[in-house]
């Protein structure tokens, strides 16, 4: 232990403990590590085919590639330290890597939720005002929307961390989590930590509650638009266009919704397992997101044609004789 001031006793750092003893721990972070190496491959290719091709540079692709980069960030936020915890065996980090990386998860998971309703904004618009889509739903209009959700994400998490500082550390150092988690690390503080465990909890409420709020009205009101439609064809091909955006909200909502409610009403379970659910949860869904959006949507699918098209050209195949 260190003195920062008088009365403030800040650790040299701490020690992350949680899943250590579990069955095939080792396995199953090989696992995730293999998971991030896909993620980052493929939010990288996604982000860089709609940075260059100029023919996405439209708002529903600023939004995707929004998304790649929050997921890229999210995920590079958790893997490389699980990787020297719990493959390298090196579970101690400093105390103000700990804040970093605390800082940096929560900043970028608070964003996966407005991103996934910027998408879903995006999509009300193309469907309930066809017509008018190119006018309201402008590059714009998108840049000032997705920088308002990043400016925000960013000042509401920053007063959270810097909090943390604020406490001293007088026993345990174990954070009970795969990483330097707020609610684990907040428990090991001496002192009244309730404004913090408020401001958390208000946290948590509004990155759950407003987003899926938010989605659930604009399908349905996406909804409403596609019943007025006149023939089947165009309600398929309406909702079709939705579909890889609602299996990623179902991902990224369902494992965190049914913790928070075990949690919130004191169900007793296995504290490993809603580890490896959050855990899954926030490496999951980044994975699969650049995936989806490759196979379902027709541009980067034509994007990727022709540049598999033009590399053949340029490098033909050669008949050996």
């Amino acid at each position: 232990m260190q003195n920062a001031s008088n009365s403030i006793i800040q650790p040299a750092g701490f020690y992350i403990v949680a899943l250590s003893s579990m069955s095939y721990s080792n396995i199953y972070f090989m696992f995730l590590t293999v998971i991030y190496v896909i993620t980052v491959m493929c939010n990288v290719f996604l982000i860089t085919i709609i940075f260059y091709d100029h023919r996405l540079h439209v708002p529903k692709f600023m939004a995707v590639g929004n998304l790649a980069l929050v997921d890229l960030v999210l995920s590079t936020s958790l893997v490389p330290g699980m990787i020297k915890t719990y493959i390298l065996l090196d579970n101690f980090v400093p105390f103000n890597l700990c804040l970093v990386q605390m800082y940096t998860y929560y900043t970028f998971l608070s964003l996966e939720p407005f991103s996934l309703c910027i998408l879903s904004y995006d999509r009300f618009i193309a469907i309930c005002f066809p017509l008018r889509q190119d006018s309201i739903n402008t590059n714009t209009r998108m840049t000032y929307i997705i920088s308002a959700v990043w400016f925000f994400s960013i000042v509401i998490i920053l007063y959270a961390v810097t909090s943390i500082p604020t406490l001293s550390f007088c026993g345990s150092l174990e954070v009970h989590s795969y990483f330097c988690d707020y609610a684990p690390v907040l428990v090991l503080a001496c002192g009244d930590t309730t404004p913090q465990w408020n401001y958390a909890t208000a946290l948590t409420m509004l990155f759950i509650t407003v987003p899926l709020i938010f989605i659930f009205l604009t399908y349905m009101g996406i909804l409403t638009a596609v019943f007025r439609m006149k023939n089947n064809q165009s309600r398929y091909k309406a909702l079709a266009t939705c579909t890889e955006h609602l299996i990623l909200v179902a991902l990224f909502f369902i494992p965190i919704v049914i913790i928070f409610c075990f949690t919130f009403f004191g169900i007793i379970w296995n504290p490993n397992v809603g580890l490896v659910s959050l855990c899954l949860s926030s490496l999951l869904t980044p994975c699969v997101n650049p995936i989806l959006y490759s196979l379902k949507t027709k541009e980067i699918r034509s994007r990727i044609h022709s540049l598999l098209t033009q590399r053949l050209s340029v490098h033909p195949l050669r008949n050996v004789h």
